[in-house]
């Protein structure tokens, strides 16, 4: 059985049955029927059963929120969103159904036309940070392209991913069609990667186990994306808005708890505006809200499990640095660590180039734009990063020279569901959402008809 604990108050809120190869082996098997008829189904059939999904999403998008609440421990207003997330997710996927279009390409003694067949069965290995719309990121478009999905939550967040497979049979989408099977990763996880008829595996988590789910999908040939860890730049020039860069950087790195490869951690500031970036900082992470995810005030909740207080704890305490800025979170039961800054790094120091996965960033001084990129690109990820300057021809250079998939100029933006999102390097392979995100859940079959040849 799995234990889902509320992350605010470390009471168990459920438990939950953990899946065992033989039931992943026996959701296959439903899939694989459900996913045939599904195929088969008309186009406009398809997307009207995915906008009654979203509809139905829609209508309980607040009980979802307060499910996400109390298993992750997100502040209700992100949970609301996520919860909407899932909604908008679905009802962008079924737009793409009915355009899912193969291509006709001019060829000597015939015509060519290419097809976008669905893979078949699709496994998503969901993360805890982000449970519901990280899950929908690859759910939607699989299901809209024609496949069917096994989604496996992480064992801490089980809950909602349950409550939405309810949701989707409410609204029509065919039994067998999307299940959740909640599970150890090493146990179902690993099964579901392992089994011979799952055609694609998506996984969202850390750079260490997406290797080594690249490996087994590598021996079975079996397509693969990866979506996992960063430790991405917030590079600040000294010509920046430096009061609005300030404003906007502590939620940049402190939202979800800091639970999110997107997060800011690595500011980097121009030497000649250092001090007074981290003046307008300051006060800016003191008055962050921590405390009961359920407050309409609050900004940041605890973090999700007494393992990852350890960890961020950990860090910080072998930083060895001292702390610039060090925020409030409450005393007592729940897994809570304040906002915390440090600076006086090397800048190759452990919390400067390693994911933390909590609320810690690193301030770090560059002398000009050369030294800026340079010092964005020296880690191991690529995930995202922001840009602040008002200089547009700098912003373009940069914006070209740091080696992520997903850039934001004076902002901190980085996932739209109509926009692609991945990273470069070891932050993942291949692309999530955006304009073309049906066709990574589909094959191209090629076929040629000769017009030179015997009658049809």
């Amino acid at each position: 059985m799995l234990q889902v604990l509320n992350p605010a108050t470390e009471e168990v809120v459920a438990t939950v049955p953990a899946a065992t190869p033989a039931d992943v082996d026996a959701a296959v098997t439903r899939a694989t029927a459900a996913q045939r008829s599904w195929a088969a189904a008309a186009p406009a059939e398809r997307a009207r059963i995915l906008r009654r999904f979203a509809s139905v999403v829609d209508s309980h998008v607040e009980e979802l929120a307060l499910l996400e609440v109390r298993e992750a421990g997100h502040t209700l207003g992100n949970a609301r969103w996520e919860a909407g997330n899932v909604r908008d997710l679905l009802d962008y996927a079924a737009g793409g159904v009915e355009r899912l279009n193969g291509r006709q390409i001019p060829v000597p003694g015939g015509l060519d036309v290419t097809i976008l067949e669905p893979l078949g069965v699709v496994g998503v290995i969901a993360p805890w940070n982000f449970p519901m719309p990280i899950a929908a990121w690859a759910t939607a478009p699989a299901l809209a392209a024609g496949n069917a999905v096994i989604l496996k939550p992480a064992e801490t967040t089980p809950l909602t991913a349950l409550r939405l497979a309810e949701l989707a049979l409410e609204a029509g989408v065919p039994e067998g069609l999307f299940q959740v099977l909640p599970g150890e990763g090493p146990v179902a996880g690993n099964a579901l990667v392992e089994h011979p008829g799952v055609a694609k595996i998506v996984f969202t988590g850390s750079t260490r186990v997406g290797k080594s789910i690249m490996a087994s999908c590598a021996d079975r040939v079996k397509r693969l994306t990866l979506e996992l860890g960063g430790k991405s730049p917030n590079i600040v020039f000294a010509d920046a808005d430096l009061e609005a860069a300030a404003a906007a950087t502590p939620m940049s790195f402190l939202d979800n708890s800091g639970q999110d490869c997107c997060a800011r951690t690595r500011i980097l500031v121009q030497r000649s505006a250092y001090d007074r970036f981290l003046e307008l900082l300051t006060p800016a992470i003191e008055e962050i809200v921590v405390g009961d995810p359920l407050d309409e005030r609050t900004q940041m909740g605890p973090l999700i499990s007494r393992a990852q207080l350890d960890r961020v704890r950990g860090h910080v305490e072998g930083a060895g640095a001292a702390e610039a800025i060090r925020g409030k979170a409450p005393e007592g039961p729940g897994f809570w660590f304040p906002p915390t800054v440090l600076t006086g790094l090397p800048e190759d120091a452990p919390c400067a180039v390693e994911e933390v996965f909590g609320p810690v960033a690193v301030v770090l001084p560059f002398e000009d734009e050369a030294d800026a990129i340079r010092l964005a690109n020296a880690t191991e990820y690529g995930l995202s990063g922001s840009i602040w300057t008002r200089d547009v021809g700098r912003a373009l250079r940069a914006s070209r020279a740091v080696r992520a998939g997903n850039l934001s100029v004076n902002s901190h933006s980085s996932v739209r569901y109509w926009t692609p999102f991945g990273g470069f390097r070891q932050s993942g392979l291949g692309r999530e959402l955006g304009p073309d995100a049906l066709t990574a859940f589909t094959e191209t079959k090629n076929v040629f008809i000769s017009t030179e040849g015997p009658a049809l």
